[in-house]
């Protein structure tokens, strides 16, 4: 399992640094999301079943739909 780890692991740093990066917040935001769903993978592989579904529902669900929301309010990905 310490492969994987590992994988997972690069995996989220490459996500964060995408959604730096990212030209577009959508984008971004879409990085972030991915990240937090890692996290939860990852959270899986640590026995914390618990932690994960929080993160689940909090991390990847609520606030990727709360920034696309406030996005989409704000007039969209101009750039």
């Amino acid at each position: 399992m310490t492969g994987v780890t590992i994988f997972v692991g690069i995996l989220i740093i490459i996500s964060a640094i995408f959604a730096v990066e990212a030209k577009k917040m959508l984008d971004s935001f879409i990085a972030l999301s991915l990240m937090s769903l890692l996290t939860v993978f990852l959270f899986v592989i640590m026995k914390a079943p618990d932690v994960a579904i929080t993160e689940a529902a909090v991390g990847a669900g609520l606030a990727t739909a709360v920034l696309v929301l406030a996005l989409n309010k704000m007039g969209g990905d101009s750039q």
